[in-house]
């Protein structure tokens, strides 16, 4: 019998850290190294700093893994690496809308999210009055009961915000036109008088984007978590008992190391599905 050699899968890493130090780089590497072991497929990535160095992606990839990443995301309007970046998205876009049975996928993390919120003008971009740093739960709207991604997620599920900045109040009149659903937001806060940031967002069926760090381990997390400066800066916003209930949460397999295990490789499973069917 021949042997048939498996078609490549293409995956391109957008880092958007701008060289800033960082654990979501590696932790998108071994979830793609996890999935390839796990499934056997002949897939391969190659990483691109977009933000440094102004090195875009071709459209020749199958999916795209777009980072977090420091900064305002309103303050690069007109940037040269901003307008390369969505360039690349709206000829992927283009891509999709056209009758070819090969789509591109996009997953779309923190930063990325936010930019891709302004540039579709779904929400009012700000910076919070404090950051948020945590293992955090996240809600899914009713929108979010069959999609695909939260597969095998409670509701609440948690995750790790990293966040200086946020979207909030949602523009449903454009959710509807673009025919996108926001597909989670944060806790409630009862006490705090402030709407909920939007937390994931199914831009199409191609498309997702989450304000969270869906990438994110209990390795990474606790290295920043137990280091002075982000205790106290967690203290200061939660409290010292919801500190150490993070700390706590960390170590427990039903949250952040679940919803490593779960979302991008859902996001994978459902690409790879389209791909091997076209």
């Amino acid at each position: 019998m021949i042997q048939t050699e498996k078609p490549e899968i293409k995956v391109a890493i957008i880092d958007l850290y701008d060289g800033i130090a960082n654990e979501g780089m590696r932790g998108f590497r071994e979830i793609l190294e996890r999935y390839k072991l796990k499934t056997g497929l002949n897939l391969s990535y190659e990483v691109f700093d977009v933000r440094k160095k102004v090195d875009v992606p071709s459209t020749d990839f199958d999916i795209y893994i777009s980072s977090g990443g420091p900064g305002s995301p309103i303050d690069s309007e007109g940037t040269e690496w901003e307008k390369k970046y969505f360039q690349l998205i709206d000829k992927l876009e283009d891509h999709n809308l056209s009758n070819t049975s090969q789509k591109k996928y996009g997953f779309f993390v923190c930063h990325s999210f936010q930019l891709l919120c302004r540039k579709y003008q779904l929400g009012d971009i700000n910076m919070r009055k404090s950051a948020s740093f945590g293992v955090l739960p996240i809600h899914k709207t009713p929108s979010a009961i069959n999609e695909p991604v939260f597969d095998g997620l409670t509701d609440p599920f948690y995750s790790v915000d990293s966040r200086l900045w946020q979207v909030i109040n949602p523009d449903e009149k454009r959710f509807s036109e673009l025919g996108m659903q926001l597909q989670a937001i944060e806790k409630e806060r009862p006490h705090v008088d402030l709407p909920r940031a939007m937390m994931a967002i199914r831009f199409s069926d191609y498309f997702f984007s989450t304000q969270f760090h869906p990438e994110a381990d209990a390795k990474g997390v606790k290295s920043l978590l137990v280091k002075e400066e982000k205790k106290n800066e967690v203290v200061a916003e939660h409290g010292l008992d919801k500190y150490n209930e993070m700390l706590d949460r960390i170590e427990d397999q039903d949250k952040i190391t679940h919803t490593q295990n779960t979302i991008i490789p859902n996001f994978l499973d459902q690409a790879v599905l389209s791909l091997q069917e076209a």
